[in-house]
């Protein structure tokens, strides 16, 4: 008889003290697949992007110059909306899981935004932001550009095939940026590089350990190896 295995969440930190996780990442990294499977492990409520729903995203790969402002505002309205609902009281799970942290929001704006747009929309996010719960965890899974490509190319959605690689690799460095200086709530940076949480069982229990880890740090690096 094969010996059972270990559930990753014994002997783990007590779960009143995470209960809110969010995944972030770049376009590819793979936070919504994370996210799933999180859920699922955990019994837990999902919240996702609802990406597919912005009427200017596919208008804005095309024609960013002129569709950056409004394919912003859209994205910051409706993660607002979607957090907004997270302050009524769940009784029915335990556990939340995101994947995305409204902060991020910042990163595309001051990626793709002109200047007089950027001021209107700092004053708008300033005006809205406070309101936004912070989550107990957030888990930013990290990648290299060449692996990003890969499992974009992988997944083939049909608005991520208008992404070029360079607005890829700058977008990769802007949220290394953001991340390496993020303080908003505890933090466990994943090298996911040489990785795959999705198509290996053990990789994905590893990482679910990993983050329900004891006395953790404000900020956690995991860097695992195949």
């Amino acid at each position: 008889m094969s010996e059972k295995r270990k559930d990753p969440l014994q002997d783990a930190t007590p779960k009143a003290e995470i209960r809110h996780i969010a995944i972030e990442g770049v376009i590819g990294a793979g936070k919504t697949s994370l996210a799933l499977m999180l859920a699922e492990r955990l019994q837990a409520k999902l919240i996702l992007e609802e990406f597919e729903d912005n009427p200017f995203l596919a208008k804005f790969y095309e024609d960013p110059d002129h569709y950056a402002f409004h394919t912003q505002i859209y994205f910051l309205l409706s993660r607002y909306r979607q957090l907004q609902e997270l302050r009524q009281a769940d009784l029915f799970h335990e556990y939340l899981i995101a994947d995305y942290i409204f902060e991020k929001d910042r990163i595309f704006a001051y990626l793709n935004l002109a200047d007089d747009e950027l001021k209107l929309y700092e004053t708008i996010t300033a005006s809205i932001e406070h309101n936004v719960p912070v989550p107990d965890l957030v888990v930013y899974i990290q990648s290299g550009v060449d692996r990003l490509i890969e499992n974009i190319h992988k997944r083939g959605r049909d608005t991520d095939r208008r992404i070029g690689e360079q607005y890829l690799k700058d977008l990769n460095e802007a949220y290394n940026y953001f991340f390496f200086r993020y303080k908003a709530a505890p933090l466990l940076i994943v090298n996911a590089t040489q990785i795959d949480f999705v198509g290996n069982e053990q990789h994905f229990e590893d990482l679910v350990r990993e983050i329900f880890r004891k006395d953790r740090a404000p900020v956690e690096y995991y860097n695992p190896v195949k």
